[in-house]
């Protein structure tokens, strides 16, 4: 394994829990997604529009995947664990 990949990897290692806990906090009913609501209630400016451009499967809720694209592209804050 080359260093560069070493370095990513562990980036990302640590980076998992972090947003683990921050999903989880938000995450009122522990089902492992978050809706609307759930986001709501820690962003409150989060309208049905931003909700939907998140909720890039269309399912009604965000996966750990979507919320990290979100917080990537700004439209969630970033987890501070």
């Amino acid at each position: 394994m080359t260093p560069k990949y070493l370095t990513a990897l562990a980036a990302v290692a640590l980076a998992l829990p972090t947003l683990a806990a921050a999903q989880s906090a938000a995450d009122a009913n522990g089902d492992g997604v978050l809706t609307i609501e759930e986001v709501q209630a820690v962003v409150p400016e989060v309208n049905a529009d931003t909700f939907s451009a998140m909720d890039a499967n269309g399912d009604g809720a965000l996966d750990a995947d979507e919320i990290a694209i979100a917080q990537e592209a700004g439209l969630l804050p970033p987890s501070n664990g």
